[in-house]
């Protein structure tokens, strides 16, 4: 029934993204235009990024005027770049971070797993256990800084492993994975805080982050 419903609410994020996407594939942006369909419809769609990656000077200048931050990912990587560089180093920003559980299986395998072996049909180099290594590495990093910086909170979940939400006061970027293609490849969402489909995102950070278990501690 969870993943039912959370699967619900991706669905209705995904069309979204798919429409604006594909509008944007049509011609050169106009963010004008954007902007007045946002206002018009309530959205708060704001900016498309081609790539994830191409957001992240937008991220680590919303993330420095945050008054708190909300991180759901796929693996965590974006956690050791300098986008999040300054929330590590003493800042009072609390942060609540989700991660997949590397060590979370069921009679059909973790979401996680069935991720890694879906990156495995275009990335020869990955599958499930190289992305849960790569999990447990960004676990143990944060697990590290939240001893200097007890703001952070980090917690594990084994739900569907297809969005990235990085949230704050106000606004969110959202990018919804490819299934064979890495998050980084995949375009990305700016949502004002002002509009729906903002609401919607945290909607899925919470429900996520009331079904997901505290992180064990690393090996110091």
């Amino acid at each position: 029934m969870t993943a039912f419903l959370l699967g619900v609410l991706s669905s209705l994020l995904a069309t979204a993204l798919v429409l604006v996407a594909g509008w944007f594939r049509v011609g050169r942006p106009r963010w004008w235009l954007v902007g007045l369909l946002s206002r018009l419809t309530g959205t708060g769609i704001t900016r498309l990024y081609g790539r994830q990656g191409s957001s992240e000077a937008d991220l680590a200048r919303d993330l420095a005027r945050a008054r708190w931050v909300k991180v759901l990912v796929g693996r965590g990587n974006v956690f050791t770049r300098d986008t999040f560089a300054p929330l590590w180093s003493g800042s009072p920003t609390p942060v609540q971070v989700l991660l997949p559980d590397p060590d979370s299986d069921s009679a059909s395998g973790s979401w996680l797993a069935n991720r890694g072996t879906d990156l495995g049909h275009t990335d020869p180099g990955f599958g499930p256990e190289l992305l849960r290594a790569q999990v447990r590495v960004n676990i143990d990093y944060l697990d590290r800084v939240g001893r200097r910086n007890p703001a952070l909170d980090l917690r594990l979940f084994d739900l569907p492993n297809t969005f990235r939400i990085i949230a704050t006061d106000t606004g969110a970027y959202l990018t919804f994975y490819s299934r064979y293609e890495h998050g980084r490849h995949s375009p990305c969402l700016h949502l004002t805080s002002s509009g729906t489909l903002y609401d919607a995102a945290l909607g899925l950070f919470e429900f996520a982050w009331a079904n997901s278990a505290a992180a064990r501690g690393g090996d110091g």
